[in-house]
């Protein structure tokens, strides 16, 4: 992708689609519990600490915490949040990278959140597998949303990404689509600013059309090449 996808410089109030994929392309998750260990963290680094289940809570200053029966990693103090200076709008975790939407509502909140994230999840990664190093592929790809085509088409791409995987998208267990659809309720996730597009009564101008439909748009396909 073009250099700008580098660029560190980041902006107040904006939008960025970040990605990252594994050290020499290798498997970031390697099982179930990895999916759930990646979406865990992100659970408690967005959402408010006064309205975590106490179920939920008090294991945070443990090894592991449970949530909806999974028992996923939890690091050793209370972690940082960053509820109040990052939206969440889309996800998706493949086996050897990840998507993210986000809004970055202070200057240096993407770069402090997406570092917690890293560190975090390489933590749990790194002690259950007995490695060391690093296990990201240097550090994530930023593209900032610079128009409105721009906003839908990532979301579109991003919940597209595991076609390869399933015969149905919508019931992929690791990406945000489940949200957007109506199958699922996470709080950590803000899918509402890109519904407002699209119809909640008539099929033919519903966000799951416009995903169903291939990714064939030239400008597309130009923004959406992830670096080979």
């Amino acid at each position: 992708m073009p250099a700008k996808n580098r660029n560190k410089t980041f902006v107040d109030h904006t939008y960025y689609h970040i990605y990252n994929r594994g050290v020499e392309k290798r498997t970031i998750f390697e099982d179930h519990e990895d999916y759930v260990a990646f979406l865990g963290c992100l659970k408690l680094y967005l959402t408010p600490p006064q309205i975590i289940d106490r179920r939920f809570a008090h294991t945070l200053q443990g090894r592991t915490l449970s949530d909806a029966g999974k028992t996923i990693y939890a690091p050793s103090r209370q972690p940082n949040n960053h509820g109040k200076t990052i939206e969440l709008v889309a996800y998706c975790l493949m086996p050897n990278h990840f998507h993210i939407l986000l809004r970055s509502i202070e200057k240096d909140s993407m770069s402090h959140f997406m570092r917690s994230l890293a560190t975090r999840y390489s933590m749990y990664f790194n002690k259950k597998y007995e490695r060391v190093g690093p296990l990201f592929q240097g550090i994530y790809k930023a593209v900032m949303i610079e128009h409105e085509n721009q906003f839908l088409w990532v979301t579109k791409y991003i919940h597209q990404n595991p076609h390869s995987l399933v015969s149905n998208i919508a019931d992929y267990p690791y990406s945000s689509y489940a949200n957007y659809l109506g199958k699922i309720h996470q709080d950590w996730i803000q899918p509402e600013n890109i519904l407002t597009y699209f119809s909640k009564t008539n099929p033919r101008n519903s966000y799951q059309n416009f995903v169903d439909m291939p990714l064939d748009h030239p400008r597309e396909n130009d923004y959406l090449t992830l670096d080979k």
